[in-house]
């Protein structure tokens, strides 16, 4: 495991956080829950039929004495929890509704949250993204002025840690979108130990190159400026004149960033997917996330694909998110 992670355990000592996971039968699940559980690291909520999540961890070898384990069908305060989705949905669905709904494990598990009854929840070892993100979207929401959740990764080797946004959710964002983005994305770098500095990314550097696209960039950037005066950001730049010195001398000379960019927005869902992927698997970084940004409290969203370290990173993650 990476410095980072061990500096992520650090932030977490003696905070005893309530993480919630789903997908209590998943094997991945149970092997980083019951690590995360009998470090002491945090308190792991899984969530489904007692009997079924005991059997699997037997079988699979692993100890989940150290985690909680809540049966939707069987929670006390099930009742006050309808009641409480209800009113949080102003309407749009009914009691009835609400008891059938509240028995879907994410759905369940994202109102602990919203309840105060834990403090994050990670999820999408077998659930789809959509799955996952709708309860969040629905239940916790977006805070105050944000529009839109969007999805980042910490891009992690030995001590180098960038950040790459939009990798997840947003599809085509607008000027509008990409400057909540930027601005969103910096706050998530501060809070794991990443001094932001922020470069806007497009096919074009300063003006290069004149389009739709390169002026949707110029005009976030403008608009990322008014929402964080403070926030150290420009663009819009080519990937190498935001992050190699000798190329921004030539192509950005007066750029307050000089090549020295740590958090890269792009400029489109389709752009970031690959961008991060590439720096995963020809530049043999390792790619924490998609950390969700933007919602009231920590939702995360797993790959189906993913391992139980992946599973016990992004908890961790999502433990310090919480604080």
């Amino acid at each position: 495991m990476s410095d980072f992670f061990d500096e992520l355990k650090a932030k977490l000592e003696g905070s005893n956080r309530f993480i919630v996971f789903p997908e209590g039968t998943d094997e991945r699940i149970l092997t980083a829950t019951s690590q995360l559980g009998a470090a002491g690291i945090l308190t792991p909520i899984l969530i489904g039929e007692k009997s079924k999540i005991k059997q699997r961890a037997e079988e699979i070898g692993v100890d989940v004495s150290s985690c909680k384990i809540m049966d939707p069908s069987e929670f006390e305060e099930f009742e006050l929890m309808v009641e409480t989705f209800v009113e949080r949905r102003k309407g749009k669905v009914t009691s009835e509704d609400a008891r059938q709904i509240l028995l879907d494990e994410n759905y369940f598990g994202t109102m602990l949250v919203y309840m105060n009854q834990a403090d994050g929840l990670v999820s999408g070892a077998t659930h789809s993204t959509a799955e996952t993100v709708r309860p969040a979207l629905q239940i916790i929401k977006t805070k105050e002025g944000i529009k839109k959740t969007s999805g980042v990764f910490i891009m992690v080797r030995g001590d180098e840690k960038y950040v790459f946004a939009d990798c997840a959710i947003n599809i085509a964002p607008d000027s509008q979108d990409l400057a909540e983005i930027a601005v969103e994305s910096a706050v998530t770098a501060g809070l794991f130990g990443v001094d932001p500095r922020v470069a806007m990314l497009s096919f074009s550097t300063k003006g290069s190159a004149k389009s739709d696209e390169t002026e949707r960039v110029a005009e976030a950037l403008k608009l990322a400026k008014e929402k964080s005066p403070a926030l150290l950001i420009d663009g819009e730049f080519q990937f190498d004149a935001a992050f190699v010195p000798s190329v921004a001398e030539k192509k950005a000379p007066d750029s307050p960033l000089k090549g020295d960019a740590n958090v890269f927005i792009f400029p489109s869902l389709e752009a970031g997917n690959i961008g991060y992927k590439i720096a995963q698997r020809l530049g043999e970084f390792e790619a924490v996330g998609p950390v969700l940004q933007g919602l009231n409290q920590p939702v995360n969203d797993l790959s189906r694909g993913c391992s139980s370290d992946d599973v016990y990173n992004l908890a961790l993650i999502t433990a310090v998110q919480s604080k």
